[in-house]
Order: C-alpha cells, then sequence, then structure tokens
C-alpha cells in the first residue's frame, strides 16, 4: 500500500566522485514544516479520446479546474492493443495552454501546421506550448509488442502569454537526470530539482515540477514541496495502479511503499488564479476569446504569423 504523509525532506548531495546520495537539507523555497494532508484520491476512469484512443483520464474538466489550478488535464494512455491506440489523434487545434507528453514504451509520431514532426520515443517528453495556436496530429504506433504507454498533461498558461508564439521542447531520454538515493529509490527529473540535479525543462512560468519516482517495498522517500502550490501524484505501478492523490497546502510529502514497490508521477505547479474559459483543446480566460478562438479555427484565420 502507498501511503502518503508528510516528513522533513531527503535532498540529494554529490559526493565528489559522481555518486549521488541522500541529504537532507532541501532547495531554496522548499518547504520541510507542515502536513500537506491528503485532499483528495482516486481512480482515473476509462474514456475514448481523438478517433477512438482508449485510455484512463485521471481529471480532466472545467469543473475540477480551480483544483488542479494550474494543471488541466491528466491522460494515461497504457495499452498492450494496438485497437485501443492506432487510430490516434488526427488534426486538431490548440491555443492558450501547454501539453506535456511523457512516454514510457512505444513511439507516438507527431506534425504540426508549422513544418514541425518527428517521434517521440521511450522514455521521450514532448512540451509543445500551444501559445496563439497551433494544428497538430498524435498518432502513436507502439513497439513491437503492441504495447503504448504514457500519460499526456496539459498546463494552463496566464492571460499574459496565451497568445504567445507556439513552441516546442523536444527532450530525449538521455537528457533527463536520474538519481538512485541510498535506500533504493530512483528519481527521473523531467522538470524540477532534486538537491543540486535539475531537470532539462525549465524557465516555464508556473513553476512546475514534473517527477519519475520510484519507491521500493518497505522503502519511506520524503520530498520537499514550495508552500503554496498545487501538489498531486499519479500511481501507475504497484497496488495503487491508476491512483491519483491531491494535496491540501502545507509542506513535505512522504511516500512509503509497503510490501511491493511503487512508481508514480509527482507533479506541483504554481497557481495562476485566473478565470477559465474551456472548450475542448481550446482554453481561454474569457467566453469571448473562446468564441473568437473557434470563428477564426472555421475561417481559417487560427494559426497566427
Amino acid at each position: 500500500m502507498l501511503k502518503l504523509m508528510l516528513t522533513a525532506a531527503g535532498a540529494v548531495v554529490g559526493c565528489g566522485c559522481g555518486h549521488k546520495k541522500a541529504g537532507t537539507v532541501p532547495e531554496k523555497g522548499l518547504s520541510m514544516k507542515g502536513l500537506r494532508k491528503v485532499d483528495n484520491s482516486y481512480k482515473s476512469t476509462p474514456t475514448l479520446e481523438g478517433a477512438g484512443v482508449h485510455l484512463r483520464r485521471a481529471f480532466g474538466s472545467a469543473a475540477q479546474a480551480e483544483l488542479f489550478d494550474p494543471f488541466l488535464l491528466l491522460d494515461d494512455f497504457r495499452s498492450n492493443d494496438r485497437e485501443h491506440f492506432i487510430r490516434g489523434f488526427p488534426w486538431h487545434p490548440h491555443r492558450g495552454i501547454e501539453t506535456i507528453t511523457y512516454v514510457l514504451k512505444g513511439d507516438v509520431e507527431h506534425r504540426d501546421s508549422i513544418g514541425n514532426k518527428g517521434v517521440i520515443g521511450a522514455g521521450d517528453v514532448q512540451w509543445m506550448t500551444a501559445g496563439g495556436g497551433v494544428l497538430h496530429q498524435e498518432m502513436p504506433k507502439g513497439d513491437e509488442q503492441e504495447r503504448m504507454e504514457g500519460f499526456q498533461l496539459w498546463a494552463n498558461l496566464p492571460a499574459t502569454q496565451k497568445m504567445m508564439s507556439p513552441r516546442y521542447r523536444d527532450i530525449s531520454s538521455d537528457q533527463i537526470p536520474e538519481v538512485t538515493l541510498d535506500n533504493g529509490v530512483i528519481i527521473k527529473i523531467i522538470c524540477g530539482k532534486v538537491g543540486n540535479l535539475e531537470g532539462p525543462a525549465r524557465d516555464i512560468v508556473i513553476e512546475p515540477e514534473y517527477l519519475d519516482i520510484t519507491v521500493p517495498a518497505n522503502t519511506v522517500y520524503d520530498h520537499p514541496t514550495v508552500k503554496g502550490h498545487t501538489v498531486f501524484t499519479y500511481a501507475f505501478e504497484g497496488p495503487e495502479n491508476h491512483t491519483l492523490t491531491l494535496y491540501e497546502d502545507g509542506g513535505s510529502v512522504r511516500l512509503e511503499a509497503g510490501g511491493e514497490a511503487v512508481r508514480l508521477l509527482f507533479i506541483s505547479g504554481k497557481p495562476l488564479n485566473e478565470p477559465i474559459a474551456w472548450r475542448g483543446p481550446i482554453v481561454m480566460n474569457t467566453q469571448e476569446e473562446l468564441a473568437l478562438a473557434f470563428k477564426e479555427y472555421q475561417e481559417g484565420t487560427f494559426i497566427k504569423k
């Protein structure tokens, strides 16, 4: 069983020989004090998206937006059945958000309206900032065993950056630092810091943290957080598979595995505290902005030079 509690934080420090060891001093701005109690915990639910992709949605509705601010949606698209993912996500628009795709197994081919194309493979991350507007498609291909596993997270953009120019941050697996603590905990740092190690996704306005953490059986890991930031975890290996846990405000979080190892996503970010007008793949601040976005999409003026 995965227990989620609060305790002093375990940082990571170098010993001068390339080995990373568990420490006890958190980074500046991170808090070890105060309890982050569990606000809510529940299972992700099966749903269909795109042209018929079977996935599980951990959260993703306007009604939940305030709870998860600045995050909007988390989809779990793990499958061993090619027919459940091969139809993919054909051409569709995005505006006002960032989409973060993290692939565990298989390949995802992508292409967009401004000439970008490529493949996101096992262990890779694509951090796409839609900004003022982009049309793109994402087509899962799986691997030789017909497996396709990964996650897509949506993060909101503040009003001042809703209409910024689109951009991509393609992060290969070998660019993502991985640290093993003395107690066997393994952390892949996509975004944020663990001790002196920093992930490759940087300079993002919501100050996000995106970690892939494996906690061995009968092991405890304490992770510091920034007070005031939204924090949640999503377990995807172990007895708590498909479980999302959202925390109240506070300090650090304790992750404790019982008789079986647990692997999870650990995600946090600074809330925007702005109004949301959301329909489908477009998220703006007002209904007028939302209506204009769809009008421009219908008229062929959605893409801004």
